[in-house]
């Protein structure tokens, strides 16, 4: 199985994951709905306990949160992770699962606002917010490249004593950008934890299938490079062929070789 076809089968096989996720997330979402909007008075509740403790100083370390949680930096965070594991480490399955991750999160959490169509909360800390609100963009993204993050550090780092406080700050990260939007008052708390729950399942899911076809493509490179080898020192691949070809009766017999 060449490149390209290893590429068509991710593709593939992430457009048909997605697909399925996306039909029973929007089937689970349409028959919460309801539910959701009847508790709403709770989200209300979350922004007057929050009130009190707003203060300028904290706005700004939300605003910080919130900005790593925004695609202005994710894009180019994304980008550069692709091209570190592509010509830096030479990990080319790591930058398939980065661009395959990030490219369906996104496709995910606009298709499920576009089907949910709530709007966002009325009343911002600082500033309005563009688009809709269920579920939470930032929380989805977060989740799933921090948490892809996660995933790559824990693999990654062979020291128990850096890859437990990696782990912990990436959670802590991801935590605190979920936990900006609804300070930010951008975000009711229901976004955010449906967010998180999304994101979390569809990281969970990709890395599943991701780490399935790369298994499948090195099982069948495994095989196709013993193939070869047999071929190879094989006692007749170097010998060449004879065709007996017989015209008549007798000794009459005319010999070919390729």
């Amino acid at each position: 199985m060449g490149p390209g076809e290893i590429s068509i089968l991710v593709i593939t096989t992430t457009l048909l994951s997605l697909a399925l996720f996306a039909t029973i997330i929007t089937i689970l979402v349409f028959l919460i709905r309801t539910p959701i909007r009847k508790y709403k008075s709770i989200d209300l509740a979350v922004f007057d306990r929050l009130h009190p403790w707003t203060s300028p100083h904290k706005n700004r370390i939300m605003l910080f949160f919130t900005f790593l949680g925004k695609h202005q930096f994710l894009i180019p965070a994304n980008i550069l992770l692709i091209f570190y594991f592509l010509f830096g480490t030479h990990q080319n399955w790591f930058s398939i699962r980065v661009l395959t991750i990030a490219l369906s999160s996104l496709v995910l959490m606009f298709l499920l606002k576009y089907l949910f169509q709530r709007k966002r909360p009325l009343s911002p800390l600082l500033k309005a917010a563009k688009g809709l609100s269920f579920p939470s963009g930032h929380a989805i993204m977060s989740v799933t490249f921090y948490g892809l993050l996660l995933y790559i550090s824990w693999h990654s780092i062979t020291r128990d004593w850096l890859r437990y406080p990696v782990a912990a700050g990436l959670i802590i990260v991801i935590l605190l950008i979920g936990f900006s939007r609804i300070y930010l008052r951008v975000h009711y708390a229901s976004d955010v934890l449906a967010g998180f729950i999304i994101g979390l399942l569809w990281l969970l899911i990709s890395l599943s299938v991701m780490n399935s076809l790369e298994e499948y493509a090195r099982t069948n490179r495994i095989e196709r490079a013993e193939r070869a080898e047999i071929l190879k020192t094989s006692p007749y691949s170097n010998q060449p062929h004879r065709i007996q070809l017989g015209f008549g009766t007798g000794d009459a017999n005319a010999e070919v070789k390729f």
